[in-house]
């Protein structure tokens, strides 16, 4: 590895780090404030260690914002058609601009940190990406990060989450929505706003750092609904209550911050219709279960046409001995005058289930390639296997390597083979259609494995359950189950986004244990990425000495 390469790497992270005093802040998060629980895409976001109990258990956590889940990035597509208003600084060009700030303390878990902005697309901004030891060094504590990055052509719902480590198990993660004032659904629902988003998250009483060690499944304590639950055991501490007005159609997003468990999402005496999938609008479809994974996200249309009660909002997760008892795994749907109360209601039938091969995107996205298995311009077959609690893929398992592979990439001082870790990065060709199957032989333990693409969202070929292929209109997303035993996941997507890309579990466990790779997409046209580094210009091309690297990024480091 070439010195300054590596300095490069850690200095990156570092590029317009300043110091954690800074004026302009969102908040205040001193322990006497209230932090607030919506914040604008131009913002500061300070990471810092609090005690919480959202499950009555007593424990810090590492949280953005100092709540959990972290304050909502609440961002907005410009309006094209018609006169902005007096918000315009709100509205323009669904530009982010977010100064993360890393307080952190608490020695039992991890002081770095960095911020995955999850579903974004990063269009040129590979750099902003936030996976750790992928397109950044970590953010060190008392340092801030300012990620700048813009999302043209992305409306939906997205969520953000510590990409160090697994330190989104210890509280940082939360939601991220790009309203569409044009929103081709509008018809379907008269409410969406901040109290119709609803966040499932799995919560543990013990810090990461100790959950690492355990090699094999790891259950939480709680689910928590809208970040409040139970646990066994336990106080009957608050639950989450939605409210709704009998009459009214409401957009419900649902996204699952989960570490680990899949959610089978539900609601006493309603259906949901699926109206989007990953931020892609589908064409609607009814049902009344909805497995959602860790990562993915759905929104559903909800009509409150039901008596005015209380109904439980269910959301046991697939690990086993799941239990109602008690208000564990779930919420509280109430109507308007309903009484203060715990619903009595009770769940199913259930009628109408989900099948991921029924979804299609709405606008009819069309699969890129020739329209059979196999015929793509590049074809990569992932397969994933665990051996002594350690995940492979095509017998790699992935460790962070010691410069950020996109740094590795900028250098332009190796060969496309020996980029690090050896084994792990995928070369990929620019403006090529790319198929990767993923399948699932029973040897890669601890499914159904939710796998997640950064930079892109792909077309689901071939889904989970099913051996037949379309071709012709599937659903479009950026996580995807890997399904049970039998199953051959396909995808399809074209590298028009230059960068290093992780494609991984999203069962943070696994990927710390190592379910990943990278693919080293289009590295003619890293230019534009290399360009958009802010103050950086041409600066990442290898300079001679470690003095003209220092000079070039204006920073004064010690090693």
């Amino acid at each position: 590895m070439f010195p300054h390469t590596v300095l490069a790497g850690c200095l990156l992270a570092l590029l317009r780090a300043v110091s954690v005093v800074s004026s302009g802040s969102n908040y205040d998060d001193s322990p006497s404030s209230v932090p607030p629980f919506t914040i604008k895409p131009v913002t500061e976001l300070v990471v810092v260690n609090k005690v919480i109990a959202p499950d009555g258990f007593a424990r810090s956590a590492t949280l953005a914002g100092g709540i959990f889940p972290g304050p909502l990035i609440k961002a907005q597509k410009v309006r094209t058609s018609v006169e902005l208003t007096s918000d315009a600084d709100f509205l323009k060009n669904d530009n982010f601009s977010i100064n993360v700030v890393n307080r952190l303390h608490d020695k039992d878990m991890p002081l770095s940190t960095s911020v995955h902005w999850h579903g974004i697309q990063q269009k040129k901004t590979n750099w902003a990406d936030g996976a750790s030891f992928v397109t950044q060094c970590p953010i060190p504590q008392n340092r801030s990060f300012l990620y700048e990055f813009s999302a043209p052509n992305q409306t939906g719902t997205f969520w953000y989450h510590s990409h160090f480590s697994t330190q989104y198990c210890d509280g940082l993660r939360g939601p991220l929505i790009i309203y569409d004032p044009e929103d081709p659904h509008r018809d379907l629902y008269d409410i969406d706003d901040d109290n119709t988003i609803i966040t499932l998250s799995d919560w543990y009483h013990d810090p990461s750092p100790k959950l690492n060690k355990i090699f094999g499944p790891v259950t939480s304590n709680s689910t928590l609904i809208n970040g409040l639950g139970r646990y066994r055991g336990g106080p009957k501490s608050p639950l989450s209550v939605i409210n709704v007005e009998q009459g009214k159609r409401y957009r419900f997003r649902i996204l699952s911050l989960s570490c680990d468990p899949s959610y089978n999402f539900t609601i006493d005496g309603h259906t949901m219709t699926i109206i989007e999938a990953d931020g892609i609008e589908t064409v609607p479809e009814t049902v009344d279960s909805l497995p959602v994974l860790a990562g993915q996200r759905y929104s559903v249309v909800v009509f409150a046409n039901q008596p005015v009660d209380n109904y439980w909002v269910r959301a046991p997760s697939n690990f086993p001995n799941q239990t109602f008892a008690g208000g564990l795994n779930q919420a509280i749907l109430r109507y308007n005058g309903a009484p203060d109360e715990d619903p009595t209601s009770t769940p199913g039938p259930y009628i109408l289930p989900f099948n991921e091969g029924k979804l299609a995107s709405l606008l009819s996205i069309p699969v890129p390639g020739f329209p059979e298995i196999g015929k793509a311009d590049v074809h990569i077959n992932l397969l994933a296997a665990t051996v002594n609690g350690i995940f492979r893929i095509n017998n790699i398992s992935f460790n962070n390597p010691p410069t950020p592979v996109l740094l590795q990439m900028l250098s332009g001082a190796r060969h496309p083979s020996d980029l690090l870790p050896s084994g792990s990065v995928y070369e990929l060709p620019s403006n090529k259609v790319v198929e990767i199957t993923l399948p699932n032989t029973g040897l890669a333990l601890g499914g159904p494995h939710p796998i997640h693409l950064h930079g892109h969202t792909f077309a689901v070929v071939r889904t989970s359950g099913s051996n037949t292929t379309n071709f012709v209109n599937p659903v479009w997303r950026d996580t995807v189950s890997m399904g049970s035993t039998g199953d051959n996941v396909t995808i399809r997507f074209v590298t028009d986004n230059s960068g290093p890309w992780f494609i991984h579990c999203h069962i943070d466990f696994h990927l710390d244990h190592g379910f990943a790779v990278v693919m080293a997409e289009a590295r003619d046209q890293l230019a534009d990425v290399n360009a958009s580094i802010p103050g950086m210009g041409t600066a990442l091309v290898v300079p001679s000495t470690l003095t003209e690297l220092s000079s070039i990024l204006g920073l004064a480091m010690s090693f």
